[in-house]
């Protein structure tokens, strides 16, 4: 008997050899066809504003070693006579082999798609991108959760009973996770009424920001001094939000007050100066401006005027402006503002 002819594990050497062999050619093969497809969809992607063929360069790009090894592990079996225990163990590591690839492959495509949808929407209407997001983790969810079920399906496992095992053993996880659910169907109510969307800016209690990200369980707002802030979503949803991103114009209410000393006629003029100040202001509506009160040491007038864009900026400016023009014109007519003062009165007894 040659040497060729040796038995081992109900195999002869020259079956070992050849069986080899097949898995080395399978590999090899595998491996440059995967470059050589790679490298003509991504020619052919540079030629064109199809974003399909990206996506598929994208997704054959993570096939992973580990999947071509099997591939070629497997061609190789073909070759040789495994025994029942062998072929079973072998049988195993295929479903897990090509699951776990399914899974990259599938969440490659899943994860481009939204992101694609929501940098496409974001600028347009935040708030879609906000529902994208969010459906996109439930694409996720069911994907991973079919793959799982399919891949226990193929390794012999009642699929049936399990699902009904995992209904009973729901209702303890829900228990045990109920300020996480609530953050989760919390997320939902604030993709679905939109209370606020990514790029809003908010008030909520004493803090304050832009908001940057809505996910399943947090809300991240980056503020005004810059530190990231993190909210629970169900403490949002709790709590009173003032939304300034939905403003479409500001009310303004301010107050001046004058000295006791100004003349009655004074006084009756400044409503007229005060209205041409904010009038002298684009972006303005003046409402109104009243001698309001006698107050402990002025007499003061209260004036309600209308920004009619949302900026705060812009309101500062315009608010500054309008104190310039009321300065100058009380400065030319000799009007004095009133500062705190006291006069004490003296008698001799």
């Amino acid at each position: 008997m040659t040497f060729l002819e040796l038995m081992y594990l109900n195999n002869s050497v020259r079956t070992w050899l050849l069986a080899a062999l097949v898995a080395f050619v399978v590999y090899a093969g595998a491996s440059i066809l995967r470059r050589v497809v790679i490298r003509q969809i991504t020619m052919l992607s540079s030629r064109t504003e199809n974003q399909l063929d990206d996506l598929v360069a994208d997704t054959l790009r993570r096939t992973k070693t580990y999947f071509l090894l099997f591939i070629s592990l497997y061609a190789a079996s073909r070759v040789l006579v495994l025994s029942p225990d062998t072929a079973s163990a072998l049988r195993f590591i295929g479903v897990v082999v090509v699951v776990a690839q399914i899974s990259v492959w599938g969440t490659v495509v899943i994860n481009t798609l939204i992101q694609r949808q929501m940098a496409r929407r974001l600028e347009d209407d935040a708030a879609s991108a906000t529902t994208i997001n969010a459906l996109g983790f439930v694409l996720r969810l069911v994907f991973y959760s079919v793959l799982l079920l399919m891949g226990l399906d193929n390794l012999g496992f009642d699929v049936t009973a399990l699902i009904a095992g995992f209904g009973i053993g729901g209702i303890a996880v829900a228990l045990a996770l109920q300020s996480v659910l609530g953050d989760l169907f919390a997320s939902l109510s604030i993709v679905l009424d939109r209370p606020f969307v990514i790029g809003d800016f908010i008030i909520v209690d004493d803090l304050l920001g832009t908001v940057e990200y809505i996910g399943l369980k947090t809300t991240r707002v980056k503020s005004l001094s810059g530190e990231q802030l993190v909210f629970a979503n169900s403490d949002l949803l709790s709590s009173r939000i003032r939304n300034f991103k939905r403003m479409y114009e500001r009310r303004i209410v301010f107050s001046l007050g004058v000295t006791y000393q100004t003349p009655r006629a004074q006084l009756e003029q400044m409503p007229a100066m005060i209205r041409a100040a904010v009038e002298r202001q684009a972006n303005t509506r003046f409402d109104r401006a009243h001698f309001k009160e006698y107050g402990d040491f002025s007499l003061n007038f209260e004036v309600v005027y209308f920004v009619l864009v949302p900026e705060f900026n812009t309101y500062m400016d315009i608010q500054q402006a309008i104190n310039l023009d009321i300065h100058r014109q009380f400065e030319d007519g000799g009007i004095e503002f009133a500062y705190p003062t006291q006069t004490l009165f003296m008698a001799r007894s």
